[in-house]
């Protein structure tokens, strides 16, 4: 069966340079899976015209693969080619349901980010305890005392769980929790590691301080403005739009 044209998700073709190597590969292959466009059986495109579409080298783009594989969404045959695999579907559902941040790129995160965070600003506003904003500066001042990325990037990610805990509705803290759990693996975090400077964390920790601070004023225009800024400023410097 003949090989289909590999087309790029939008969400990345703009900014190309700015995804970590093969991250841009990975997203293209789970969007062609999730989309249908591939089906059970179909061939994928051959490793040297990967390794040209995306500007890999071939150990990058069977990292890749190799990872699909593990996670039984293709299948390979020497002599023969890579193949969807007959139970991708439910493969693909299967993660979906049991471990979504296994299939969550970091693109989808911040969309995602982008969609939750200004939103649930109007609830915090109203419903924010003083323990709730108490907790919210003992996170800033934790994240500002850290001496490691990965304590920093821990407190920055506790305080975002505790402001959506501040709003004071079950679903929405699971799914900032989800997003948290999101933000542990691999392939954000290698994100993270790869752009955040000295003067970019500084930014960060003033965007946070103007954030908490226009929830303790009860201030929502400026609380939603100061969240919209941080993740824009976030989304900019990881995925480079």
């Amino acid at each position: 069966m003949p090989a289909k044209a590999l087309a790029k998700p939008p969400s990345t073709r703009d900014h190309p340079d700015a995804i970590g190597a093969g991250q841009r590969l990975r997203e293209a292959l789970l969007a062609q899976l999730h989309s249908g466009r591939w089906r059970p059986g179909d061939r994928l495109p051959t490793e040297r015209a990967l390794c040209a579409e995306y500007g890999l080298g071939r150990s990058t783009v069977r990292r890749v693969l190799g990872e699909l594989k593990d996670l039984s969404l293709i299948t390979q045959t020497v002599g023969s080619g890579t193949y969807v695999a007959e139970r991708a579907t439910a493969a693909l559902a299967g993660l979906a349901a049991d471990n979504p941040a296994a299939i969550t790129s970091p693109t989808e995160l911040m969309e995602a980010r982008m969609t939750f965070e200004p939103a649930i600003i109007d609830m915090v506003i109203r419903r924010a305890t003083p323990a709730d904003l108490q907790r919210m500066e003992h996170c800033c001042e934790q994240a500002e005392a850290a001496t490691t990325l990965e304590d920093f990037e821990r407190w920055d990610g506790l305080l975002h769980e505790v402001i959506a805990d501040a709003a004071h509705n079950n679903f929405v803290s699971s799914v900032f929790r989800l997003m948290n759990h999101v933000r542990s693996q691999g392939d954000w975090g290698a994100l993270k590691r790869r752009t955040v400077t000295r003067e970019r964390r500084l930014a960060y920790q003033r965007e946070h301080r103007a954030l908490v601070e226009a929830l303790k004023d009860r201030d929502l225009a400026r609380a939603v403005e100061a969240a919209r800024e941080h993740l824009t400023h976030v989304r900019r410097n990881l995925l480079g739009y």
